[in-house]
């Protein structure tokens, strides 16, 4: 399985790349709180830019996270929600954010003390 050329390793590592990836994350913890049109999405993820949440909802409705409905309206309304694949995602993602936000002095703490390690070390 750590092996790089192993189909199976290959399809793990392109997935965990996809809902690892911040605008996934965002749009799933988003999306977890109902249904929403793209530019609710784009008022509630602001720093997101409308090609990045673009590429993120086609790559998520690819994978079946999440599922695009077009309502024949004029102009035409799209709305975007978790699959019940998506939903089954937003517990984990959920916990790796409270995780983050959990540890994110911890971890503001630690990358000071490296750089400074590493910043008197490159001065000797």
């Amino acid at each position: 399985m750590k092996d790089p050329s192993n189909p199976v390793c290959r399809t793990i590592s392109t997935l965990l790349s996809r809902i690892g990836d911040k605008w996934t994350v965002l749009v799933v913890s988003t999306l977890g709180d109902g249904p929403r049109r793209f530019n609710e999405l784009r008022r509630e993820i602001p720093s997101v830019s409308q090609r990045m949440l673009t590429l993120t909802l086609r790559n998520l409705e690819r994978d079946g996270i999440v599922s695009r409905t077009v309502t024949p309206t004029i102009p035409p309304r799209v709305d975007y929600a978790l699959t019940d694949l998506g939903h089954s995602l937003l517990r984990p993602v959920t916990a790796l954010s409270d995780w983050a936000l959990a540890n994110v002095d911890t971890i503001h703490g630690a990358q000071a003390r490296f750089d400074a390690a590493h910043d008197e070390a490159q001065a000797a």
